[in-house]
């Protein structure tokens, strides 16, 4: 299934690429949420990305095949910038309200048979699952794919527990099966091809037919038949939701494949877990996103299945169910008047699909389990710019400004990047020792003195013919090849401009010209062009 948080897709929409990124592990949680276990800063890790050039022709495919048809889908709404401006106001005036419509939430939940949990950060959201889990006597979840379970670490949590998640989202068992981790918040599976997806299956599933074939068909039906026991065996289901509505108390999974109305309603348990922005006052506030999601995000009118259900029903459904409501660093989002605009994404993607870095770059080069422009403002504000791949996310954008102009709640992201930018750069500031600081201190002391000055050109251009090809410097040593390794560098000129004056003019008495030297304007007599006489 989809990502609670963002639209169905369709059945084998994992089954098309054909190359693999990189194979990396996910590490323990973090006090944000998890980063991917020695992954490196954005501008290292899509260095090794950009390198594969199968890796980018797979990623320019799939990126514009499902921007054209995302294009065509908005391109039926005459009113499309009036629903988007809907779903901005909507949003903008939940999270000026948040307290209040989530108290409302709470209240309507308990009111119709569920039990609400909060949750402040990514532990205390893991820890709920796996006692009530265990509560429930079980030993192996069924998820519905959630972006939100991601960001907490919730399956590697649960592992450390003794307690298995099997994830029912077709792409989402590919990435699973294969040790892996998703690189697309739509369409996880992206950089896996039909090949690998069939040697997966054959290596890591049970009953995995032995005359398996990379048919998209084939695969599908293969991992249908694995996940069917597994639906009417599981006591306790996991997902998160697209929205929850205050006014009932109820929420709303929208999906492609129909494995997310089977882990709602067959399980005995259902344990959801939402981030707090997921909220939306009222059912008239649903039809807006209801509008926009799906074809945001897969193109479509409408989601083949929209799940929504409301606390318990006897006879009908879960008998326990359990709302696990997460912050982890959604209210300092919150706190900052140009970062809280980021709670509005409703994880559509379509910022990932018009985005050139993305395309060439992939997901896992971002470090985070959300990747492109919207990872790119997301991630720092709940973990914070401390780290190196956090610290660098802000600058993993042209600030083309496209995802802006596709995101259907107006999210300003080359706004709040430059923004994280800054505060990138204020962390520096915080730093006892600053290599870039002590630079700049040694520059203001050369550029303030004549003297210094005029030395380090003569330096600088010493320097330059020994290391200078055909008047480029193409490489140079640390810390300098930050430089380099992306670009050339223009070689210093033989002599400054003060010392070319000095030697060619600096000598004549003041009011002179130089030998065969003619005044600013003034031509040779006779020289002047003859007009037409009149």
């Amino acid at each position: 299934m989809t990502p609670p948080e963002a639209a169905g897709r369709p059945a084998d929409a994992g089954l098309h690429t054909e190359t693999a990124g990189p194979h990396t592990e996910t590490a323990g949680p973090h006090p944000g949420m998890p980063t991917y276990l020695g992954m490196p800063s954005f501008p290292v890790a899509a260095k090794t990305a950009v390198a594969d050039s199968q890796l980018r022709r797979n990623l320019a495919h799939a990126t514009h095949t499902i921007r054209a048809k995302r294009a065509v889908a908005v391109g039926e709404l005459a009113d499309w910038q009036e629903l988007r401006a809907a779903a901005k106001a909507i949003k903008d005036h939940t999270l000026a309200h948040l307290d209040t419509y989530l108290l409302r939430l709470e209240q309507n939940v308990t009111r119709a048979g569920g039990h609400v949990h909060w949750a402040q950060d990514a532990g205390e959201a893991n820890a709920i699952v796996a006692g009530l889990v265990r509560a429930a006597g079980a030993d192996r979840v069924v998820k519905v794919k959630s972006m939100a379970t991601q960001e907490t670490g919730l399956n590697e949590a649960l592992a450390a527990d003794g307690i298995g998640a099997l994830e029912t989202d077709l792409a989402e068992l590919i990435v699973q099966l294969g040790h892996d981790l998703p690189s697309h918040i739509l369409v996880p599976a992206i950089h896996r091809n039909r090949a690998e997806i069939r040697e997966i299956f054959r290596r890591e599933m049970p009953g995995a037919p032995a005359d398996l074939t990379d048919e998209p068909r084939m695969l599908a039906a293969a991992a249908r038949a694995h996940l069917r026991q597994a639906f009417l065996s599981a006591r306790v289901g996991v997902s998160g939701a697209n929205f929850a509505i205050a006014e009932t108390g109820s929420l709303v999974v929208v999906e492609s494949e129909g494995n997310g109305r089977m882990c709602v309603t067959l399980p005995q348990t259902l344990i959801s877990v939402v981030g707090i922005e997921k909220i939306l006052p009222t059912w008239r506030d649903l039809e807006v996103f209801l509008a926009l999601l799906p074809r945001s995000s897969t193109a479509e009118r409408m989601n083949p299945y929209t799940s929504i259900w409301t606390g318990v029903t006897p006879g009908d459904g879960p008998a326990d169910f359990h709302l696990v409501l997460l912050d982890n660093g959604r209210t300092t989002a919150l706190a900052d008047q140009t970062g809280r605009q980021a709670l509005r994404c409703i994880r559509c993607s379509a910022c990932l699909n018009v985005c050139p870095v993305y395309e060439r770059a992939g997901g896992h080069a971002y470090g985070s389990p959300y990747p492109g422009p919207i990872g790119a403002i997301i991630s720092p504000q709940l973990r914070g710019v401390s780290s190196p791949v956090d610290a660098s996310l802000p600058f993993a954008s042209t600030l083309c400004g496209a995802c802006y102009e596709v995101c259907p709640v107006a999210i300003n992201i080359p706004e709040a990047l430059v923004y994280l930018r800054g505060k990138v750069v204020d962390a520096k500031r915080e730093r006892h020792f600053s290599p870039e600081r002590t630079v700049f201190h040694a520059s203001g002391l050369v550029l303030r003195s004549a003297r210094l000055l005029s030395a380090a050109q003569r330096a600088a251009a010493v320097g330059g013919r020994l290391v200078a090809r055909s008047g480029r410097i193409r490489r140079l040593p640390p810390p300098l090849s930050g430089w380099t390794d992306t670009r050339d560098a223009p070689a210093p000129p033989p002599e400054s401009f003060r010392a070319w004056w000095a030697r060619t003019r600096g000598s004549q008495p003041r009011g002179s010209q130089p030998r065969g030297s003619q005044p600013r304007g003034s031509q040779p007599r006779g020289s002047r062009p003859r007009g037409n006489r009149r």
